[in-house]
């Protein structure tokens, strides 16, 4: 995996090796340690109670009987002033500037807990490609000559093998389809790792076969991890719906276009506040 800095974070070249390289690029200690620390002290305050079940969309967990060793948190944004400054840095800002198109707008922002003895996910895409294993319900002619969404993995513990970091098979995000069950073989014995030290950041395309892997290690692995998308796209969460209006009245510019609210659609067109003088053309 190709590696950068804050300084060397170049969109070029990054959204190069995202479409046509290995599908994912890790960016070197984005973050500092105190924000590190306040955004996985947050993460465990919300995530003390049992885990729940690990949807498909996520990876559907191994073994379900100990779901309860990996842990979503949900609605970020809402607990902690932290996290709206990691979603909008303004080097991820840039890059899927670039990747995206200068309007693009969040999905989804959710932490993942896994504890000691987690289990693992099996090989999956993400979000708005996660259900492509039923490609009936999809547009025909569906590829990935275009990107429709970017994962952002932020590291708040050691992302090691023995901890489970995530496994991925560069190049797969060429294919544009859902792993099977036949090529789990292939996925295990030639995926690489997304490792990293906390404050690293991976941006990945999700299209690319990826998953956690089982944690081994003596201690949590918690990851932040947020999903982009273009303005177009439905997201996968309703952020506006689920945060309090003191947060939207207060929100960044950069957090509005995020929220989609620079992107009025859908709205109500047979509305007499809709037609102008020369009515709607």
């Amino acid at each position: 995996m190709q590696s950068f800095t804050a300084e060397t974070a170049d969109p070029v070249a990054i959204c190069e090796e995202l479409l046509n390289g290995s599908g994912a690029v890790r960016i070197k200690g984005l973050f500092l340690p105190e924000q590190i620390a306040d955004a996985r002290a947050r993460i465990m305050a919300h995530s003390n109670g049992e885990g729940e079940k690990v949807t498909h969309f996520q990876g559907a967990a191994i073994e379900e009987g100990r779901a309860n060793l990996q842990r979503r948190v949900w609605n970020l944004l809402a607990k902690g002033d932290v996290f709206s400054d990691m979603a909008t840095h303004p080097v991820i800002m840039a890059v899927l500037r670039r990747w995206l198109g200068s309007e693009f707008i969040m999905g989804s922002i959710a932490a993942n807990r896994l504890l000691p003895g987690g289990p693992g996910q099996e090989p999956h895409i993400d979000f708005p490609y996660w259900d492509f294993h039923q490609p009936d319900t999809h547009p025909m002619g569906l590829n990935a000559s275009f990107p429709m969404n970017a994962q952002v993995t932020i590291a708040l513990d050691p992302f090691t093998e023995e901890s489970g970091a995530t496994a991925y098979l560069p190049g797969s995000q060429k294919d544009m389809r859902y792993p099977t069950a036949e090529d789990r073989d292939h996925f295990y014995d030639n995926c690489a790792r997304m490792t990293g030290e906390p404050g690293d950041t991976v941006i990945f395309f999700g299209a690319a076969w990826h998953c956690a892997m089982p944690n081994n290690a003596d201690h949590d692995r918690n990851a932040l991890l947020i999903n982009y998308i273009p303005k177009f796209v439905k997201p996968l969460e309703d952020m506006p719906g689920a945060l309090p209006q003191s947060f939207l009245d207060a929100a960044s510019p950069e957090m509005r276009q995020l929220l989609g609210f620079n992107y009025k659609y859908p709205e109500i067109l047979d509305d007499a506040d809709a037609v102008n003088a020369e009515g709607i053309k």
